[in-house]
């Protein structure tokens, strides 16, 4: 897991300094769905577990540095501050979670962003467990899909990210439909290399389960339908 590089017993801090929101885009509608695709399903699927899952995000490390804006960012055993107006729980202060993210990922749209050198070098400076780069037109290499773990302050290529074994959770690589675009996307998966669902999903398996059931109960002789 990640280790705290501040603890919560600090002096109040003038938030106000901080520059939480600008006018940035997001680079373009296929990672802005991405986006959403590493997001949406964990809090469909890890309901009443503690963490946070932020898309384009401003990530504050240090009083005095400039924030880094990760894709997406996953950090476990910690709350959502209740006030999110509150300009010090709009952006993902590390010394007000105590703790770096778990996860960081990144995705590539172009070549001018960094993240296999200076984007690599901060988050290991911020002491980010896990570090992950989706590469979808394989821009950087012909790897689609890197991660790589903090070891000893260096991040180590783990080859394969299929199983994040503090976290829980992998990641593999998905051709499917999302949102009605039907492309290649990177998801989050369990041990088996199953995705985790998104909340439609998971009401179409519901659906298809019960549609399953009810047809085992017809061949018995049984209508699902009748009351009892």
């Amino acid at each position: 897991m990640s280790e705290a590089v501040r603890g919560s017993d600090v002096p109040e801090i003038d938030y106000s300094r901080f520059v939480t929101e600008d006018d940035e885009p997001v680079d373009n509608q296929l990672s802005e769905k991405q986006m959403r695709l590493l997001t949406r399903p964990l809090y469909a699927t890890w309901a009443g577990r503690e963490f946070v899952a932020m898309a384009n995000i401003a990530l504050f490390y240090g009083e005095d540095e400039d924030p880094i804006v990760p894709d997406v960012l996953l950090s476990l055993g910690v709350r959502q501050p209740a006030d999110l107006t509150e300009k010090k729980n709009r952006s993902y202060f590390v010394w007000r979670y105590g703790k770096p993210p778990d996860v960081v990922i990144e995705i590539v749209s172009n070549d001018r962003g960094g993240e296999d050198t200076r984007k690599l070098e901060t988050y290991a400076r911020v002491r980010v467990s896990y570090y992950v780069i989706y590469d979808p037109l394989r821009i950087l290499s012909q790897r689609p899909l890197k991660a790589y773990r903090l070891v000893e302050g260096r991040y180590v290529d783990l080859l394969d990210p299929g199983w994040l074994p503090e976290v829980g959770l992998g990641l593999v690589l998905w051709e499917g439909e999302f949102e009605g675009l039907k492309a290649g996307w990177v998801r989050w998966c369990d041990e088996n290399r199953a995705v985790l669902p998104t909340g439609q999903e998971r009401a179409e398996q519901e659906r298809e389960r019960a549609d399953r059931l009810a047809q085992k109960l017809r061949e018995l002789g049984i209508d699902p339908d009748a009351q009892a």
